[in-house]
């Protein structure tokens, strides 16, 4: 039998930052499988192992530190729980401790500190802090308004407000004189004023006599009334005709009606009566004939003529110089205007009709005086077609004018520019 061979003991030798292993033989199947299969894929196998050993090193190292850290915590945990123990025993026996001196101290009933307080600040005890303080300070009170009063009643040095007394004594006199001289003042002020405020009422009150009676005599159109009464007026001494302004006086029945005409009322006995009514604002066309209509039966008109400043405040429907019913007639006569031709040619349409409805087919030819009629509205009409024309034209001009002002006030700019070009080129020579 063949001796057997002794089996060579692995050696470890341990360096500073490494180790070195010799004849050690690792049984293990999942590291001889791990060292197979990276070898046949072409890795070093030694360092497949070392980098095994290195791996497993730190497993088991932090194995360790956790297993060391659990045995810390089970040690901390039992010293925690002992050390609560008994700090929970040495505070009941603290606070028992505390509790028994506190009410030695403290307590209500025989507290060493009640006590004292009781007797230094409680209401029954005649020693009380407060007591005393108050009777002290009722003594010093009483003794330094004694001292006061004496000081400040002499007039002496002593009183330090003997001057200030007699300077604010002075100074209050001289203060009540003057506040009566100003009052005195004052009140004559107020009496002048109360005179004024008395003749300003009464001048209020007569100018809302003279208002209300404008208002009564239609204010707003009396100006009005006395400008289409003075053109009528120079038109019917043309023809001489009378002419009176009514609008103050009373017919029969009422006040309607402005202006009356008697044709032919300078030389005799009048023909016929023509009655202006003049208005200064629109009026319904129902409204104005149904004026016209009163003011001719209170006035014993033949003819009534509707007068008003502009085309927007003839009747509604009422064209200008258009008769209605036969005996009257819308015209427009602006003052400010110049022109008496429309209310001439109102004065004259209505003057022939009166006549014509007088007057005999013998005595007068009412075909050629009508005829005349419409060619004398045929060129009032041509008067106000030139005539807007020539204000349209005029505007035109005007804007025209100012185009030019500005084309002139820029050649006067390029002009001025052109001096200081020159102004500030340099001299020659220079």
């Amino acid at each position: 039998m063949e001796a057997a061979t002794p089996l060579r003991q692995p050696r470890i030798h341990v360096l500073t930052n490494a180790f070195v292993v010799d004849g050690l033989t690792v049984d293990d199947r999942c590291a001889a499988e791990l060292v197979r299969a990276r070898t046949e894929a072409g890795e070093d196998p030694a360092r497949v192992v070392t980098e095994a050993i290195e791996i497993g090193a730190r497993v088991l190292d932090r194995e360790q530190a956790g297993a060391t850290v659990e045995l810390f915590r089970a040690d901390l945990e039992k010293s925690t729980r002992e050390a609560e123990s008994a700090l929970a025993e040495r505070a009941a026996q603290l606070s028992e401790a505390f509790a028994r001196k506190f009410d030695e101290a403290f307590g209500a009933d025989g507290g060493h500190m009640t006590q004292a307080l009781e007797r230094h600040f409680g209401d029954g005890s005649s020693v009380a802090v407060q007591h005393r303080i108050r009777h002290v300070m009722s003594e010093v009170s009483t003794k330094a308004r004694e001292d006061l009063v004496r000081q400040f009643s002499t007039d002496g040095a002593n009183n330090p407000l003997a001057g200030f007394q007699r300077m604010a004594m002075a100074t209050m006199r001289q203060g009540a004189d003057q506040q009566a001289g100003h009052l005195r003042a004052l009140n004559e002020q107020l009496t002048s004023l109360k005179v004024e405020l008395q003749a300003l009422r009464t001048e209020k009150d007569k100018l809302a006599e003279v208002a209300a009676e404008h208002d009564r005599s239609t204010a707003k159109g009396r100006p009005y009334e006395e400008a289409v009464c003075e053109a009528i007026d120079h038109i019917a001494r043309a023809q001489g005709d009378d002419c009176d302004a009514v609008g103050d006086v009373a017919g029969a029945g009422g006040r309607k009606g402005d202006v009356v005409v008697d044709i032919d009322g300078c030389g005799g006995r009048a023909r016929g009566r023509i009655v202006f009514e003049a208005k200064n604002s629109h009026r319904p066309r129902k409204q104005a004939l149904a004026e016209l209509d009163a003011a001719m039966a209170q006035r014993d008109a033949d003819y009534g003529v509707w007068v008003v400043p502009g085309e927007d405040r003839l009747p509604s429907k009422g064209h200008q110089l258009r008769e209605v019913n036969g005996d009257k007639l819308f015209v427009v006569y602006d003052p400010e205007d110049g022109s008496r031709l429309s209310l001439e040619v109102a004065y004259s349409l209505a003057r022939a009709r009166v006549l014509m409805a007088k007057a005999d087919d013998e005595e007068l030819d009412s075909s050629a005086l009508r005829a005349e009629c419409e060619r004398a509205l045929g060129a009032l009409e041509d008067v106000r077609r030139i005539k807007s024309q020539l204000t349209a034209a005029t505007k035109g001009i005007e804007e025209a004018r100012g185009i030019l002002d500005g084309m002139a006030d820029r050649v006067r700019g390029h002009l001025r520019r052109v001096d200081e070009l020159i102004g500030t080129a340099p001299a020659p020579g220079a």
